[in-house]
């Protein structure tokens, strides 16, 4: 799932091409995606894009007074070409989902794989319309949002740090892979209670997470879609490493797994030496 640091890379990428551009045509080749009818999609039509922006994980791709947001979910992408298919798309034949022709001949689709759809198009009048976006906490780059800032939403929380780092409602942007990441720099386990934290852990955690987050958008910044991906893996510490050497004490990354994700850490940084439960197999020795 792209992340707050490959979203912004992309929302600059698409800044930088499609701004000053007109919407020629928009294509909709999944409904499902869709998650909006008024003002329907073909109001994009002729419209200037004059912005792009980033909500949390959320693209907007402003249009005159309307704007076109998008969340690419688990497996969603957007693919860019300096000049657009010809070939017509066939709903249900292909994995795209949503195409956009621009008036340079250039464009991009939204497309999904795999059977679990999840990519959601939204078009609106106000970006806070949006009920994703309406409820998401504070952006963690934003200036304002301090250290002192942090331990005032961390204080008196019951939650395991990792839960409360990937809660969109708490902090915007940060997902399963960076949360791994963060956690691993501020050597914190991931089910350290967060409004139990002292201030010395806090003070790791806030220095853990801005300076992984800006690293990450600092690399993701100027390349194209189609190298985003692989950029983000060869930056990993531990996330998506299970059984590799830990960059930082040699020992080998292990992985908790759960329904339809799993986490990555290393028992000597973060958790003393212990290997935490597979709660797959937790469930099953019940």
């Amino acid at each position: 799932m792209p992340e707050m640091p490959e979203v912004q890379g992309l929302v600059e990428f698409l800044g930088e091409r499609a701004t000053g551009h007109t919407v020629t045509r928009i294509s909709v080749a999944s409904i499902s995606a869709l998650k909006t009818f008024d003002p329907p999609v073909h109001a994009l039509q002729n419209a200037a894009v004059t912005a792009t922006a980033r909500h949390g994980k959320f693209i907007d791709v402003a249009c005159d007074d309307l704007h076109l947001i998008f969340h690419l979910a688990k497996a969603g992408w957007l693919r860019w070409y300096d000049t657009l298919p010809t070939t017509l798309i066939k709903p249900g034949r292909s994995p795209i989902a949503l195409r956009v022709a621009l008036d340079d001949g250039s464009g991009f689709d939204l497309t999904e794989a795999g059977t679990k759809k999840s990519l959601a198009v939204y078009v609106v009048r106000d970006p806070q319309e949006i009920p994703g976006i309406a409820r998401l906490g504070p952006d963690p780059l934003d200036p304002a949002f301090t250290r002192d800032a942090f331990a005032e939403l961390l204080a008196g929380r019951r939650m395991q740090i990792k839960g409360l780092l990937r809660d969109q409602s708490i902090i915007a942007g940060i997902g399963n892979a960076y949360s791994d990441e963060i956690l691993h720099v501020a050597r914190l386990s991931p089910y350290a209670p967060s409004g139990k934290l002292d201030d010395d852990a806090v003070d790791r955690l806030y220095a853990a997470m801005q300076d992984t987050l800006r690293e990450a958008v600092s690399v993701a910044s100027g390349k194209p879609p189609a190298e985003l991906k692989d950029a983000k893996r060869a930056g990993f510490r531990v996330h998506a490493r299970r059984g590799k050497p830990c960059p930082v004490c040699g020992d080998t990354v292990r992985s908790v797994f759960f329904a339809d994700r799993s986490l990555e850490y290393c028992a000597t940084c973060q958790t003393g030496g212990k290997e935490l439960a597979d709660r797959r197999l937790s469930r099953l020795l019940k």
